[in-house]
Parts: C-alpha cells; structure tokens; sequence
C-alpha cells in the first residue's frame, strides 16, 4: 500500500491484527512509534508531505502492575521508624481500613462515628457512598493524635503541624512526602497505595469473603478486587489441606502397607 494512503483506520486495523497474534500492548506501541517515527523522518528528511497516521503521544494503555504486600517484618520495620502520632494515625486508618490516600486527606469529623467505629465515605468520582471499619489499634492511634492535634477550626482530621500552613489540612502530597520519609529511614519500598493492598491480602488470608472486600474496598465490580487481591501463598497452603481433609474423610486412606 502507498504510504500516502495509510491512515489512522489502516492503523486502527493494524492493531486489531497484532492483537490477534496474541502481542503484548508494550510491543505493539513500540510497532506504532517505529511507524509514527518513520512519517516523521519522510516529512523532515524527504520532504513527504503525507499526514502521519499515528499522532504523538498515541498509545495502547499498559496495565499497571499492583504493589505487593508488605509482609509482617517489613510492617513492623516500617511502624518502628513512626514516632509521630499523626503520622501514625494517618498509616494506621490505610493499612487496617482500607482507605485511600486522598480519604485521608479528605476525612473530616462529620463523617466519623467514633462510637460506633465508623467511617462514612463517599466517592466523588463515582458517587458510591461505603462504610469502613476502625480496629482496635488504628483507634487508638486516631485517639492519641487527636488528643495533641493542633488547635485549629479546620473540618478535616489530619493538619499541618509546622510552619506557614500550621493548622491548615495536609494535602494528599503532604501525606505521601511522610511515607516516603519513613520508607527513607527503614530502608523499604512502601506507599500510602501498598498499605492499602496490604489490608485487602490481610483481609482475605483471614478467611474474610471476597465479596466482604470488595465491598469495604469500594469497587464496583468484583472483578477489580480479584485483580486486587491476589490471594497469598498463604492463604492457598490453608485452602489445600482444609479441602484434603475433608476430601479424605469421605474417601478413607487411600495408602497401605506393602
């Protein structure tokens, strides 16, 4: 085919072809800048006035590969280095409710029932209103912040605590520039993000339904949260031979004594 008859279709039907011969999506943008790069060189170098049929910055979407969860030595490593009560609060409400950096940041006092352990949270981007649960330790360390929390008439839980902004709420950048402080200091690749995978891995090796998770996770669809929570090793060993004992109950020893 002429290159001046390609367009953005015939490319359109070139993914499409490359797609049924099972090409990852890394591959095929990288077919697709070698052509974008190709119109380029004919329109700077040869002087081909042909349009290019793939425009900059076009692209297949990668999937972007989950964190993995922290283990109980790295948690307890991480925790170790967090002296301050806000800032442990603030970790403590992401690895044992679930809750998002940005909820963090956003959580006020209205939305919170301490009595009950509860957390009301709405998800402005998808209008889904949830309830998350506060344990038994991220409740006392949401009590001893709050019990020096600087004075100040702000809605929102978490407040700067020094300099200018003193008293104002913390910014979502505010809290993950904490964690990688602290991340820094026990020598860990953590986020605000992974605290959050790791609750769900927690939840689910503990026996909890995935509907239960999917649920306290705020997804729409379960199909989110099996991506989300892939289950442990853990919690696979424990499956196997709960089912083998059963399994060999109704069946009896299959091995004897030669």
């Amino acid at each position: 085919m002429p290159i001046e008859q390609v367009t953005a279709r015939k490319i359109t039907h070139y993914i499409d072809y490359l797609r049924r011969r099972r090409l990852k999506p890394k591959t095929i943008n990288c077919h697709l800048e070698r052509i974008r790069q190709f119109y380029v060189y004919l329109s700077y170098e040869e002087q081909v006035g042909s349009a290019n049929p793939v425009k900059e910055g076009y692209s297949l979407r990668m999937p972007k590969p989950l964190p993995k969860s922290l283990t109980e030595e790295q948690l307890e490593t991480l925790f170790s280095q967090v002296s301050n009560k806000r800032d442990r609060a603030m970790f403590m409400l992401m690895l044992r409710s679930g809750l998002r950096v940005e909820e963090v940041a956003n959580l006020s006092f209205a939305v919170m029932d301490l009595k009950r352990r509860l957390i009301y949270l709405r998800d402005p981007k998808w209008g889904k209103d949830r309830v998350a649960y506060v344990s038994d330790d991220a409740m006392k360390a949401l009590f001893d912040y709050l019990k020096v929390r600087v004075a100040s008439r702000a809605s929102k839980v978490f407040l700067v605590e020094k300099g200018t902004y003193r008293g104002q709420p913390l910014s979502v950048r505010g809290i993950q520039k904490r964690m990688e402080y602290y991340a820094k200091k026990a020598g860990l690749e953590v986020s605000c993000h992974r605290l959050r995978h790791t609750w769900a891995n927690q939840m689910l090796n503990a026996d909890a339904e995935l509907e239960t998770v999917q649920d306290l996770l705020g997804h729409s669809w379960i199909t989110t949260t099996q991506r989300y929570c892939r289950l442990s090793n853990q919690k696979i060993k424990k499956d196997y031979f709960k089912a083998m004992e059963v399994v060999m109950k109704r069946t009896g020893p299959l091995a004897s004594d030669p």
